[in-house]
C-alpha cells in the first residue's frame, strides 16, 4: 500500500467532506434500508449547515485519510458537550470512521482508529466509546479486534426507521 495521509479536516474542505461522508454512507447502509430513508438521512446528515457547524465546533474534529492527494476516508471525533450521548469530560467519542468501499481490508479504518486513540492520549481522556448499528458486523468485530467492549444500546433514527446502535467502550 503506497503512503497513506491522515490529516485534520478544515471549513475550506467542507465539499470533499459532504461528498466522501454521504458516499460511504451509501455504501455502507444502502443494502439495508430504504432509498427514502437514506435520502432523507443523507440530506439532513451532510447538509451544509449541519457541516459547517461541526466543523466550526471547537469539541469536534474531522480528519481525512488521503491516499495521492484523494479522499478515500474520514474520522470524526467528539469531546465534552458535542459527544452525541454521554458528554463526560473524561472521554472521547468516535462518532464515525468510514472508508470507501474499494479499500476496505487495506488497514485504512486502523489508521484512522489509531489516531483517534493517539488524539484521545493527547487530550488525556480516560475512555474512549463509540455506537455501532448491531447489525453492521465488520463494525463490530473491527471495534472488539481493538479492545472495546459493549455497555449499552441506544436507538438511532435513519429516516423513519428506529435501529439499535450497541455502544461500546474502550478504556485506556
Amino acid at each position: 500500500m503506497e503512503y497513506i495521509h491522515i490529516q485534520i479536516v478544515n471549513l475550506n474542505e467542507l465539499e470533499q467532506l459532504q461528498k466522501i461522508g454521504r458516499q460511504t454512507f451509501w455504501e455502507t447502509f444502502s443494502a439495508f434500508n430504504t432509498e427514502e430513508n437514506m435520502r432523507i438521512y443523507l440530506e439532513e446528515g451532510f447538509s451544509n449547515e449541519k457541516l459547517t457547524a461541526e466543523l466550526n465546533d471547537i469539541n469536534s474534529e474531522f480528519y481525512f485519510a488521503k491516499f495521492n492527494g484523494e479522499v478515500i476516508g474520514y474520522l470524526k471525533l467528539n469531546f465534552g458537550a458535542s459527544q452525541t450521548e454521554l458528554k463526560d469530560k473524561k472521554a472521547l467519542e468516535i462518532e464515525r470512521i468510514y472508508v470507501t468501499k474499494e479499500f476496505h481490508g487495506k488497514k485504512i479504518g486502523q489508521l484512522l482508529y489509531n489516531k483517534a486513540i493517539e488524539v484521545a492520549k493527547l487530550k488525556n481522556v480516560e475512555y474512549v466509546w463509540l455506537g455501532v448499528w448491531e447489525e453492521n458486523l465488520r463494525a463490530l468485530n473491527f471495534y472488539k479486534k481493538n479492545g472495546f467492549v459493549e455497555f449499552n444500546k441506544h436507538i438511532f433514527k435513519l429516516g423513519n426507521d428506529e435501529q439499535t446502535d450497541l455502544m461500546m467502550k474502550l478504556i485506556l
